[in-house]
């Protein structure tokens, strides 16, 4: 008698924490359960990193940037820098996975491929680069350069990605054999020196650090522009997106899909991943209490900077409560912009709506409730085909963080939509994708 096969395992989504600490919501710090005492604060990050694998997350991820001063909003004043970061919380997590950003317009492919490989060794197989091509001009002080115009830069991150592919497979997976009997330290013929000559980078060298556990970091993309869809389906593992309309969503999830079959890659080959800003109460009355107490708190001169920012033009001398204004396309956020003015028309918002929106969440979906109320959304938005999984972006930490990885993940475990415990060891496990092989090559 021939035995029935078992029906395939439910698909599971993947989750990450975007740590942005205080908080995402502009007001986030002030709120009474915000650490803010000792900033930039160690222990805070440590304790996010444990309660994210303690919930079983794919990863944490830690935005970047350059620019502060008194407008800014409060996670970007003050920060630590994210590799040094992630190897510090690498000691004591043997789990989660641990994301960075790092600008391609800013740096030098030899300096992120090497930082990169080293975390990704110090980890044991759990290090991410968040590729950015970095967004604001004002970022281009610090470092005494002009900034790109909004192709260019992403033509850039093209060439700067691959230059630390190839720097990544300078050594074969057993170069360093150290057998003290032969006098080897490492195999004769397992080393290949990259010779790449592009239009903006030239790397003539190796790198000087052993293929990593996962042969390549994973690769996140956050761009949703145009050139930022055509580079994530080339070059992302994770796709990092801001969506807030379901109809919307399942469209861009479809497009990415395609742009990735188009490219010769299998549609699971990277993960969609929108940012979500969950506000989280025991009862739906107390969550819209947080929430009111988190506009409450927003700084003004702060929001109008994000606002501004978000949509590429000075939005201080519009009334508030009029329409918002059709602005012109810019060299910055494109896609940002275009959503968030979307959305102004699509939900009738005025200039004061859209404030408080982008004060809390920037253009991500935010939902007010309950932790069942929470989980029903997500199932929702994953069950629709408009999501693979999701960024988590907490209003503030660690409180709401908390709440999330107490009161909801165990809901979605109960539903079999996320995962009881880890399977595996790196995150390309985590995420059900498969180690980077190092390419045959003849030229050793």
């Amino acid at each position: 008698m021939t035995q029935e096969a078992e029906p395939p395992s439910r698909r599971q989504m993947r989750l990450g924490v975007f740590v942005q600490a205080p908080g995402h919501h502009v007001g986030g710090w002030r709120h009474p359960d915000a650490t803010v005492e000792g900033w930039p604060n160690l222990s805070l990050m440590q304790h996010i990193a444990a309660a994210a694998e303690r919930g079983k997350f794919d990863m944490f991820f830690l935005g970047d940037g350059f620019a502060t001063g008194y407008d800014e909003h409060p996670s970007t004043i003050g920060k630590f820098e994210p590799l040094t970061l992630l190897a510090a919380l690498a000691m004591g997590t043997s789990r989660i996975g641990l994301a960075a950003t790092a600008s391609t317009t800013y740096a030098e492919p030899y300096h992120v491929a090497r930082g990169f490989a080293s975390l990704d060794h110090i980890s044991g197989g759990r290090a991410a680069w968040n590729v950015v091509t970095t967004a604001y001009a004002k970022s281009s002080a610090v470092f005494g350069r002009q900034h790109p115009p909004h192709a260019e830069r992403y033509a850039i991150a093209e060439e700067f990605v691959e230059a630390c592919r190839l720097l990544w497979d300078s050594w074969d997976d057993d170069a360093f054999i150290g057998d003290k009997t032969a006098g080897r330290f490492v195999r004769p013929g397992s080393l290949r020196i990259p010779s790449f000559k592009g239009r903006y980078f030239a790397v003539e060298g190796a790198l000087n650090v052993p293929r990593s556990p996962q042969g390549h970091p994973v690769l996140i993309q956050a761009g949703s522009s145009g050139p930022g869809q055509a580079l994530a389906a080339r070059i992302a593992d994770v796709v990092f997106t801001a969506q807030n309309d379901l109809a919307e969503a399942r469209a861009f999830y479809d497009g990415m899909k395609a742009q990735l079959i188009r490219q010769g890659r299998s549609a699971q080959s990277a993960l969609v991943m929108p940012g979500v800003m969950p506000v989280i109460g025991r009862t739906e009355q107390e969550a819209r209490e947080i929430f009111a107490e988190l506009n409450r708190n927003i700084d003004t001169a702060q929001a109008f900077t994000v606002l501004s920012e978000r949509l590429g033009a000075d939005m201080s001398p519009h009334p508030l409560d009029g329409p918002v204004p059709d602005v012109p396309e810019t060299e910055h956020l494109k896609s940002r912009a275009a959503l968030l003015i979307q959305m102004a028309r699509r939900e009738n918002l005025t200039l004061r709506d859209l404030f408080y929106r982008v004060a809390a969440a920037r253009g991500h979906l935010l939902p007010v409730g309950t932790p069942v109320q929470i989980a029903d959304l997500l199932e929702r938005w994953f069950e629709a085909g408009a999501a693979d999984g999701f960024n988590l972006m907490p209003p503030f930490f660690p409180g709401q963080f908390d709440a999330f990885v107490d009161l909801v993940v165990p809901i979605l475990q109960e539903r079999g939509l996320f995962r009881a415990d880890y399977t595996g060891t790196t995150l390309r496990d985590h995420l059900g994708l498969t180690r980077k092989a190092r390419p045959q090559f003849t030229d050793h």
